[in-house]
């Protein structure tokens, strides 16, 4: 699939209609999501044939790009009942098979196959301070194979330093840097639209061979 008509399809998906500011809410824009799991699957062949978890998955717009690009099994976990339901109908409307949990991904004790790639677009940490963070270090703990995730561009040093100090990375990589198109959701918003500057990041853990937990 090219990477326009992957834009394309994930530009139809339905996206929060009751944004909860407290879960820091924001959809993951067709532009970045496509980007991201094409750059996963044509750059390092993370994608096709391996089972994918979307860790916060929200309205499922990653899983679901994953999907299209030949995943062959996909897991999303978000602790909002309603995300989870908007992100049903994604799947259905896509026809693609996705599997949905609903859990709380800070109390998560993963008991479920083998997952080779995780991808995510963690809180930023501006509600929670280190919500990102404690992302981070369970998706590390999860993915056999390698983890994709956005972070602030702001943070790199301390994404990068905690990656490899503290959660057992092999490698931390930054693929490439973009703009996150935040709309105006919230009442406290006053612009109708800004751009944070954010890093697509792959993460590769210690040992990639298959393992649970």
């Amino acid at each position: 699939m090219k990477l326009k008509q992957l834009e394309s399809l994930l530009g139809s998906l339905q996206q929060f209609s009751n944004p909860k500011i407290e879960l820091e809410q924001y959809p993951t824009g067709p532009h970045i999501a496509s980007r991201m799991l094409y750059t996963a699957e044509n750059s390092f062949e993370d994608v096709n044939s391996k089972v994918v978890a979307d860790f916060g998955c929200g309205c499922g717009t990653l899983g679901l790009a994953a999907g299209l690009l030949g995943a062959e099994s996909i897991i999303g976990l978000d602790i909002d009942a309603e995300s989870l339901e908007i992100a049903y109908e994604n799947a259905d409307e896509l026809e693609l098979d996705m599997d949905y949990i609903q859990c709380d991904i800070n109390s998560l004790n993963w008991r479920g196959q083998i997952v080779e790639t995780v991808v995510m677009n963690p809180p930023f940490g501006t509600r929670r301070k280190g919500a990102d963070m404690n992302f981070l270090s369970l998706a590390m703990k999860v993915a056999s194979q390698a983890v994709y995730s956005l972070h602030k561009t702001t943070t790199r040093e301390h994404v990068k330093r905690a990656a490899l100090r503290d959660y057992n990375a092999r490698s931390a990589e930054v693929i490439c840097e973009l703009r996150y198109d935040v709309p105006q959701l919230y009442i406290f918003h006053k612009k109708k639209e800004v751009d944070i500057a954010v890093d697509l990041w792959r993460f590769v853990p210690q040992r990639t061979q298959e393992r649970s937990l």
